[in-house]
């Protein structure tokens, strides 16, 4: 019997070229993302009177006069109105429609998913003039009231305008979710006695929870800076992405990048928050990435 000859791999002299280009790579991209936010950031504490032109270290400066200047605060809190009440819709709409995919299929399951797919490629400038024209008698530009809190009719537009692409998002998050999880356990739910309603909260919708989470922080960021829908629909409700739309006409203020650098800075805290409650339910990073991405 002739003997094993045990083979040693050889080892590699000199850099690892292909290894060291991956790197450098990385780092390029992540320089030329993270640029204009850095420049953002730094500009926001310039002491001089232009956004664009440095002059000098200002601190928290304009920080302090975006607080105390009141219809641009208005616009920051009209921009976290439209993101949180356009989130609410979607995630109801869109997590009620992934279940009805998965769990009820059917021939009309192709002509909702083409609609979905065509309601994302949709130009917003079609959509925004679409939506003008069907609210124009719909949706007037007064306070909607009814003795709990009142809303003008240009938030209430851009409540669902804002929401129709995320719907589309949040649907096809949920579908995804849903689609590689058995359906025995909402069976055996059923078979010991649990009403419909019942088996969905506790069984459907903690499983299902994660792509919620995920396409709420996805319509969240997609209201945020949303400029095309609410500049036809928002007339009387100006958000913070439509002054500086506005203010880039003229010499930016400071108080512009501060402004941006709030909503960036509450975009992170609000991913971040998400991720973490995911990982406390026990998902990997690769979960979150697919679930992220739907």
């Amino acid at each position: 019997m002739s003997a094993s000859v045990a083979v040693v791999p050889r080892r590699r002299h000199g850099p690892d070229w292909p290894r060291l280009a991956l790197t450098l790579w990385t780092a390029l991209l992540i320089i030329f993302l993270m640029t204009p936010i850095v420049y953002v950031f730094l500009h926001s504490m310039n002491g001089g009177n232009s956004f664009n032109i440095w002059k000098e270290f200002g601190g928290l400066k304009w920080y302090r006069e975006l607080l105390d200047n009141k219809p641009l605060r208005d616009t920051l809190i009209n921009s976290f109105k439209a993101a949180i009440g356009s989130t609410v819709i979607a995630v109801i709409i869109g997590g009620l429609a992934g279940v009805a995919l998965v769990r009820r299929p059917g021939k009309w399951t192709v002509a909702v998913m083409t609609l979905l797919f065509l309601v994302m490629v949709t130009p917003e400038v079609i959509d925004g003039f679409a939506l003008l024209s069907w609210f124009f008698e719909r949706l007037p530009d007064v306070p909607f009231e009814n003795g709990l809190f009142a809303v003008r009719g240009g938030m209430l537009r851009m409540w669902i305008g804002h929401s129709l692409f995320s719907s589309a998002v949040v649907t096809l998050i949920v579908r995804a979710r849903l689609q590689g999880l058995d359906e025995s356990l909402e069976e055996a739910a059923a078979d010991l006695g649990a009403t419909p309603v019942r088996a969905f909260r506790q069984i459907t919708l903690p499983l299902m929870s994660p792509a919620l989470m995920a396409g709420a922080m996805l319509s969240f960021s997609f209201s945020l800076d949303n400029v095309i829908v609410s500049s036809f629909v928002g007339t009387d409700a100006s958000t913070f992405p439509l002054y500086l739309l506005g203010t880039v006409k003229s010499s930016t203020k400071p108080t512009a990048g501060s402004g941006a650098v709030l909503l960036f800075a509450f975009t992170l805290i609000f991913a971040a928050s998400t991720v973490m409650v995911m990982r406390r339910s026990g998902q990997s990073s690769s979960e979150i990435a697919a679930n992220l991405a739907g």
